[in-house]
């Protein structure tokens, strides 16, 4: 049986008397995209928090290749394996493509970090896994191209990379698709879906359609608690799941 690549363990998360995140456990399994659903107010991106770093947990366990992360800060769980992208788009819009990939790959020596503004040359394999992750972005064709200047779809797909360039085991992507257009969505669900071959793919996503076509594992959440686990097929026809998304999204992606 495989062994799960990330583990969760009763994780709760308290801001205060609000409880967030209530006992949350899952598991989730190399080379496949596990995504986590609910209603808004849920609990699903303060459970992203947890897991990354960006929060302290107020108790539970999170184990990575069964290490147990739980008391890292963010940065400590990235050489760990563990990297993000976030829903608002964060990028150096006037550097190029290439340019800020060299920065996010440079960023995991923390020698080279220390020293951004070197000749390219000096960093030979991070100028070579910015050019890979542009080909693998379908980036290549504005790789000179500020940030800035970019749609919104490819920025997005640029913050993806950008989290890539850490090589991690897991890569979390909060929203991926917030605000794209149609061929926009297209090309990043693709994206998300190719990762499976290198990656482990956790995923917050509100377009459900997407959610049923590429997920290997789906974790619903209501009230900072897991409601159902299971495939997609299984997600889809629970009862229960139906319930928590009447009158939001049950009307799209969980006909």
């Amino acid at each position: 049986m495989t062994e799960p690549i990330l583990q969760a363990r009763n994780v709760v998360k308290r801001y205060g008397r609000f409880t967030a995140v209530n006992g949350v456990s899952i598991d989730v399994l190399p080379h496949t995209v596990h995504s986590v659903i609910g209603p808004n107010g849920a609990g699903k991106t303060t459970l992203f928090h947890a897991l990354t770093g960006t929060v302290p947990l107020t108790s539970g366990q999170i184990l990575v290749d069964s290490v147990d992360i739980s008391t890292l800060p963010g940065f400590k769980r990235v050489r760990k394996g563990l990297a993000r992208s976030f829903q608002v788009t964060s990028l150096f819009p006037n550097l190029t493509v290439l340019e800020n990939l060299r920065l996010a790959a440079q960023g995991v020596d923390a020698v080279q970090a220390l020293h951004p503004w070197r000749r390219p040359e000096s960093f030979k394999a991070a100028c070579e896994t910015a050019t890979s992750l542009a080909e693998r972005l379908n980036l290549t064709l504005v790789r000179f191209r500020p940030a800035g200047e970019l749609s919104h779809g490819q920025q997005r797909r640029l913050e993806v990379g950008m989290a890539l360039a850490a090589r991690p085991k897991v890569i979390f992507l909060d929203e991926p698709t917030s605000g794209m257009g149609v061929d926009d969505i297209g090309d990043m669900k693709q994206l998300i879906f190719s990762l499976r071959s290198d990656y482990t793919v956790v995923l917050i996503e509100h377009n459900m359609d997407i959610v049923m076509d590429i997920s290997d594992t789906i974790t619903v959440m209501q009230l900072g608690q897991v409601l159902v686990e299971g495939a997609p097929d299984a997600v889809r026809c629970d009862e229960r799941v139906r319930s928590a998304y009447l009158g939001s999204m049950i009307t799209g992606g969980l006909r």
